[in-house]
């Protein structure tokens, strides 16, 4: 994921999309191996793009696409793959009837969001109208989150799909210096499940959550056994 936008970084807002991004692909099967934030600068969006679209098959993008001098993102997603940037026709065609019911001048601000690469394939918005789109492995999302979900609940559909990942969490009752040498131990006995430790301070002392996860249940349960047990031996 890459999350763009210089009022992220300067905390003017609060991102709000990465933690709903990582839940609904969970759903899907799908796993979010990595997120990006960069501010509005052009050669760094596409030096990232470049890069994350080589390494990973999907590539989500939020921020950047609205009507304003400093929404780049198409500008920037047109370069990293050496396409020329153009109003999409059936982006302005949506941009021309939305702002006729509204009594909106489609003016050059708003025609921006019409703009894409050559080539793109549009993701509808329910919400505001305005599309996000698609060019090869990346996808190009508004960064407003009821946007931005609604693009998602969009590409639903057309998104690969895979086991879904199951997760147990136990609460250890002790602090995570108490528990580090067995459960890096009970980490190689168990490959096909994903084990964490999360200390806290639960009000009255330090403690841990240890949260498993894995795609397949019976190596899960067999590894949630196994944590339950070493804790009742202390």
């Amino acid at each position: 994921m890459l999350v763009i936008g210089d009022e992220i970084l300067s905390g003017r807002t609060k991102d709000k999309n990465i933690g709903y991004l990582a839940d609904y692909l969970c759903d899907l099967g799908i796993d979010l191996e990595e997120v990006r934030i960069v501010g509005d600068h052009k050669a760094r969006i596409v030096a990232a793009l470049k890069e994350l679209s080589r390494s990973y098959d999907l590539v989500f993008t939020c921020g950047g696409i609205g009507p304003t001098h400093d929404d780049i993102t198409a500008d920037a997603v047109a370069s990293a793959f050496g396409l020329k940037l153009v109003h999409h026709p059936q982006a302005v065609e949506i941009l021309r009837e939305r702002c006729a019911r509204r009594g909106w001048e489609l003016n050059e601000a708003r025609l921006r969001m019409a703009r894409t690469p050559e080539g793109a394939r549009l993701i509808a918005n329910s919400v505001s109208g305005a599309p996000g789109f698609i060019i090869s492995n990346v996808y190009v999302m508004a960064g407003v989150p009821a946007i931005m979900q609604a693009m998602l609940d969009a590409l639903a559909p057309e998104l690969p799909t895979g086991v879904k990942m199951l997760s147990a969490t136990v609460e250890a009752g002790r602090g995570e210096g108490d528990i580090a040498d067995w459960l890096t131990a009970l980490q190689e006995t168990h490959p096909q499940v994903r084990i964490g430790s999360y200390p806290y301070h639960d009000g009255k002392r330090f403690t841990t959550r240890i949260v498993l996860r894995s795609r397949m249940p019976e190596a899960l349960e067999r590894a949630l056994s196994d944590v339950e047990s070493r804790l009742q031996t202390g």
